[in-house]
């Protein structure tokens, strides 16, 4: 029997069903490609000793030489080798041993204690049964700073700061402080770093939230002073030399040193306190990152160049130290419970690919044809894309692609974690739907309080004006009289020294008093109208 030509094989508009979706598949960026590469191990097993600070050795020539150094207890554990292999470790004090620093050679290393002596030893000893070259005894609390000049191979001195408050600076040879300064801060010094510029330039960080810049030819005498606003963990200094990046509470900053300290930018990136920064070379660009630690588990990656953050790395615990090896393939962290994750890179080998190359060029003298390129399957994501260039016939069914979302930019900067220029943007729209809403984000990052003390004379007019408008309308009015009160409440002084900001308090307040007597009168009306009420009800 004929087939029946009349009808046509497939119905003229597709199944809606079937079409596929505009959405295209996440693709990873080459910077996540970059860190997911890292594969994860422990090289400790878990245990009751924190790993406050980790050190990599700056000189990597020697393969035998340890590489990493970890205070682990009254110990130094120290690795060496690809992979990162255990040696012999260090019995560095009878008590808690503190931040072991290698000196530029690599050959000594130089670890505090909690008694507040400072032990150099030789990093490259096979036994661990001699005892240290040099004892420097000068602290009478915890020394949790140490450290050797990076810069201008120096390799007799280093400086040395503690819970006493005491800055130190050693001729290490013989035992004897070149300089000190008994009270360098005024609370603990928790966080020190060497210039790689000038082998004489030093900062040190201490829990008063105060940064001092330290040169070793001027003495007791700091050079420039800043605060960081939380008590500071960790400072570190950029390449260069010429910015200096500082960390404390949920916060890392970075500063202009040769600016006299200006600041360049903040990031408030991690939950809990940022505890460890430091340093990290991308091997596929070249291009530097920083990366901080915190106790929420997380290590971030900085692009300081483009001021942005790059990537996330989640670990099952809190952690306490961060360091990443010279030729970047290599990142360690250290946890409060004794576990120090080593991350290394993968390395692709190219050694078959050469191999086979070479064969065929030995075994022919002739070019071998190119392949023809393979049928699309459906496995590849290309083969979804085909014919999306063409230009439709008539008769055909188009398939429009869904409009692009555009973001505000408030929701941009709130992504951003740039808080306070995302709530002035909302007020430079003059939308209360928007404001109210970045004010309610605010409120549940608890970032608000801090918005509103940052704000300078010109963006709190912008507020106070706002609160004018809108602080009666009944959608609004519970959670914006609330908002005036903490302004009025934190910003005391500067509204008293400010005409402007004087006469838009009076008219929030004319606002309200009138908003009260409206409310007045009304209950007036609804006194007069409810006896009526019920007895038409009656």
């Amino acid at each position: 029997m004929a087939a029946d030509t009349s009808k046509p094989f497939f119905p003229a508009a597709p199944n809606p069903a079937l079409v596929p979706s505009g959405r295209k598949p996440s693709r990873l960026s080459p910077e996540a490609s970059y860190w997911r590469s890292f594969r994860t191990s422990e090289l400790t097993p878990t245990n009751e000793f924190n790993v406050t600070h980790l050190a990599f050795s700056p000189a990597q020539s020697s393969s035998a030489a340890p590489s990493l150094a970890a205070s682990w207890s009254t110990s130094v554990l120290l690795f060496s080798g690809d992979p990162l292999s255990p040696l012999p470790r260090i019995s560095a004090s009878e008590d808690v041993a503190y931040s072991p620093s290698f000196r530029s050679d690599g050959s000594l290393l130089a670890v505090g204690d909690k008694k507040g002596v400072v032990r150099v030893f030789r990093a490259d000893k096979k036994s661990s049964s001699s005892g240290p070259l040099r004892t420097l005894r000068a602290h009478s609390a915890e020394t949790r700073v140490v450290r050797y000049p990076v810069a201008g191979g120096d390799k007799v001195h280093l400086f040395t700061a503690g819970n006493d408050a005491l800055l130190a600076y050693w001729d290490v040879p013989s035992e004897t402080p070149v300089f000190t300064v008994p009270a360098a801060h005024r609370d603990y010094i928790r966080a020190g770093t060497a210039s790689p510029a000038d082998h004489n330039v030093f900062a040190t960080g201490s829990y008063d939230h105060i940064v001092k810049l330290w040169d070793a030819r001027m003495g007791k005498t700091s050079t420039l002073s800043f605060s960081h606003g939380e008590l500071v963990e960790s400072v570190l200094f950029l390449p260069s030399g010429g910015l200096l990046a500082t960390a404390g509470g949920n916060v890392v900053k970075i500063w202009d040193v040769i600016g006299g300290g200006r600041l360049v930018h903040s990031v408030e990136s991690h939950v809990k306190t940022v505890m460890a920064l430091a340093l990290a070379k991308m091997t596929n660009t070249g291009e530097m990152r920083l990366l901080s630690a915190g106790s929420d588990g997380y290590v971030k990656s900085f692009d300081y160049g483009q001021l942005k953050l790059t990537h996330s790395m989640r670990y099952p615990k809190e952690l306490l130290s961060l360091a990443c090896s010279p030729c970047g393939t290599v990142l360690v962290a250290g946890s409060s419970k004794g576990v120090i994750y080593m991350g290394k890179r993968k390395k692709k080998s190219t050694g078959e690919d050469e191999e086979e190359g070479k064969g065929v060029g030995v075994e022919f003298d002739w070019a071998p044809p190119k392949p023809e390129k393979p049928r699309l399957a459906p496995s590849n994501y290309r083969y979804f894309l085909r014919g999306q260039n063409a230009k439709a016939k008539e008769g055909d069914l188009v398939i429009e692609k869904p409009k692009k979302v555009k973001v505000a930019e408030h929701d941009k900067l709130l992504r951003k974690f740039r808080h306070k220029d995302a709530l002035v943007s909302a007020l430079a729209r003059n939308n209360p739907r928007s404001i109210v809403a970045v004010m309610e984000e605010l409120v549940s990052r608890r970032k608000m309080v801090r918005c509103i003390e940052n704000l300078d004379t010109e963006e709190l007019g912008l507020l106070l004006l706002f609160l004018h408008r809108n602080a009666t309308l009944p959608r609004y009015a519970r959670f914006l009289m609330g908002v005036a009160n903490k302004v009025l409440e934190m910003r005391t002084d500067d509204i008293r020294s400010d005409e402007n900001l004087r006469g838009c308090v009076r008219n929030l307040k004319r606002m309200a008093a009138e908003e009260i007597q409206i409310q007045h009168t009304l209950q007036g009306i609804q006194g007069m109208i409810s006896p009526m009420l019920a007895l038409a009800s009656r």
